[in-house]
């Protein structure tokens, strides 16, 4: 029994890294590329939001001496190279995939309309969105969470290094105790830099759910798609 028909699937840039200091790791790619083929396989119409930390992050830019406008059209570009090798990586498994970007980037990348996105994942095709929302100084988070409300996705994953929403971060606290299920007030009010606060108040607003989870835990995306009680779940 399938818990959703479409999901909007949000990946860190920095998840790409891998086992190495920076850029994509070719491993950890492959490994996500199978993990979306089994769920693809199930008939999941999904799109997926990817980010660039992983290469160049727009914030951290300025603190650097970039204008901010000019960092976040960086990390815009940083996207559309991370999604580019995981279309291809996708493709691979023999699943179609079409890559659509906020900003024009013909030929090798669709410029983003709704219309054509839905016909593409009406088909059953895997859509991958990059170039965030096309505007600065808004965050890949934002992007996903204006995606999902705008194609209609019934959930939106967010895929992390840990297995969820903590009372603080894991990888510095052991004794960090973790979430089942928290709203979206409880999160702000403790908080809980769980997305920044646009996209908590678009989710929150268009009543759109989000689960946290580790993407690195092999299966955890199909257990989520089947119902399991995976990582935690932010809501009203």
């Amino acid at each position: 029994m399938l818990k959703y028909k479409r999901i909007l699937l949000k990946i860190s840039g920095e998840a790409l890294i891998g086992t190495k200091s920076s850029g994509i790791d070719p491993v950890r790619l492959k490994d996500y590329a199978k993990e979306i083929h089994e769920v693809a396989e199930m008939g999941i119409e999904i799109g997926i939001v990817i980010g660039g930390g992983n290469i160049f992050r727009g914030v951290s830019g300025v603190s650097k001496g970039f204008d901010r406008v000019k960092a976040d059209y960086m990390g815009m570009l940083a996207t559309v190279i991370n999604g580019l090798a995981l279309q291809s990586a996708i493709e691979a498994t023999g699943i179609p995939c079409n890559l659509f970007s906020a900003i024009k980037m013909e030929p090798f990348a669709e410029y983003y309309c709704k219309p054509k996105v839905m016909e593409a994942l009406q088909t059953k095709h895997v859509v991958i969105l990059t170039a965030g929302t096309g505007n600065p100084f808004f965050t890949t988070d934002t992007a996903s969470a204006l995606r999902a409300v705008e194609l209609e996705a019934e959930v939106m994953l967010k895929g992390t290094r840990v297995d969820g929403v903590f009372t603080a971060d894991p990888e510095k606290d052991p004794s960090a105790v973790k979430y089942d299920e928290i709203s979206f007030a409880e999160a702000i009010e403790k908080q809980l830099h769980i997305m920044d606060i646009t996209a908590f108040a678009m989710c929150r607003e268009n009543n759109l759910p989000v689960i946290v989870f580790n993407m690195n835990r092999k299966g955890t995306l199909k257990k989520l798609i089947s119902g399991e009680k995976v990582g935690t779940l932010v809501k009203n």
